[in-house]
């Protein structure tokens, strides 16, 4: 058989609705996909007591295993096949991955998760990128907030989280390290992305885009923050009450990121395609043929990012956020700057803390408070400068 034989490798805890419409989307470019069904302990809180989904993700999978597979491409991994008999897998989803990247069989592998689609028309071309011996792909993300009309971007995604990597060659000896960010090295221990890679901002350029809906659904949204609040590898400790303030409430309307220590955020009206896939699951759900799913109702998105006032909030931000990579530059420049040139000795007297002297008189009590609070303002910048590499 020749071209590219594509390996699809998914984790998945609690992945319905999405789970049959993602594997339809997917099944006719795939030579193989594996689904690794299962909680990581950090997820105990939605999942069952024995480490599985608490929808129908797993019924789902088997059904559609013997009714939508005449190819005999999908398998199914649980943690008690990998000798896991808790049912749960160890660590936080590197374990995960790699379990379907050992079964890979394919000459590229691509990871997607259960909420991420692609147009169908792009996917020709993605193709053809891999038949001229691209090594890794990775792509440029739309983000839906709240309903398939409305889009969120801020810093995070701008400047911080520009592109995801998914799609690497795969053969002998290769391995999947890292599941953040995902890594794939070949058996000379080479990074895909040190060969022939397509990054995120040349794939834009093309105008293909993942499609991403993680913020789609109430559900979707109430089990993520659950278990983001328990890992032990970021501070996510107020997901769940930035869920039922911001994505539920709308109370602030600027900071919808759900990565907390980059809040500047906002919505924007989206009027372009979507994958097929996705528009029979939103009818679906319409029709009430799946029980217990609900759709956001959007009133209170429209209704805000509608005023102007809104939208001159977010024509600042947008430019604020333009600037930063800018400033960054101009930041790292100095720095590198201050390390050979003879007053950075003068940078470093300045990096001493300052003695506070109070005053009894308020007049001077208050002078030495703006003092002290401007110094400590030029300390803390240049103890950014020193960071800088």
């Amino acid at each position: 058989m020749g071209g590219p034989r594509i390996t699809f490798g998914m984790i998945v805890l609690n992945g319905e609705p999405f789970t049959r419409y993602n594997l339809r989307s997917i099944y006719p470019w795939a030579h193989q996909i594996i689904v690794v069904e299962g909680a990581c302990q950090a997820a105990a809180a939605v999942a069952t007591p024995d480490g599985h989904s608490i929808d129908d993700t797993l019924e789902v999978l088997h059904r559609f295993k013997m009714k939508e597979d005449p190819e005999n491409k999908i398998t199914i991994v649980r943690a008690e096949d990998e000798g896991h008999p808790s049912g749960f897998w160890p660590g936080e989803k590197h374990e995960m991955s790699q379990a379907y990247a050992r079964r890979a069989t394919g000459t590229h592998l691509w990871q997607v998760d259960v909420d991420e689609f692609y147009l169908e028309e792009d996917m020709p071309a993605i193709v053809a990128m891999l038949e001229t011996g691209c090594t890794q792909i990775s792509f440029p993300i739309l983000q839906f907030w709240g309903g398939i009309d409305f889009l969120e971007n801020g810093e995070y995604l701008s400047v911080h989280f520009t592109q995801i990597h998914r799609l690497f060659a795969w053969g002998k000896n290769y391995r999947y390290t890292t599941h953040r960010p995902p890594t794939v090295i070949d058996g000379e221990g080479t990074d895909m992305r040190h060969r022939e890679w397509k990054s995120g901002p040349e794939i834009r350029k093309r105008k293909i885009f993942l499609y991403h809906y993680c913020m789609l659904l109430p559900k979707q949204v109430r089990q993520k923050c659950a278990y983001y609040s328990c890992v032990d590898w970021a501070a996510f400790q107020l997901m769940e009450r930035w869920a039922e303030q911001i994505y539920f409430k709308l109370l602030d309307p600027y900071a919808v990121c759900d990565v907390l220590h980059y809040p500047m955020s906002w919505l924007e009206e989206y009027k372009g395609a979507h994958p097929k896939q996705v528009l029979e699951m939103i009818a679906n759900i319409q029709a009430e043929r799946h029980p217990n799913i609900e759709l956001r109702p959007t009133d209170d998105i429209l209704r805000i990012i509608q005023t102007p006032r809104y939208r001159v909030g977010r024509l600042l931000r947008k430019v604020w956020v333009g600037a930063l990579p800018v400033l960054h530059g101009c930041i790292a420049f100095i720095a590198r700057a201050a390390k050979v040139l003879p007053f950075y000795s003068v940078f470093r007297c300045l990096l001493q803390r300052p003695e506070v002297r109070v005053s009894s008189k308020p007049s001077t009590r208050l002078m030495d408070r703006r003092s002290y609070r401007a110094q400590m303002g030029i300390e803390n910048i240049l103890r950014i400068l020193r960071g800088v590499k």
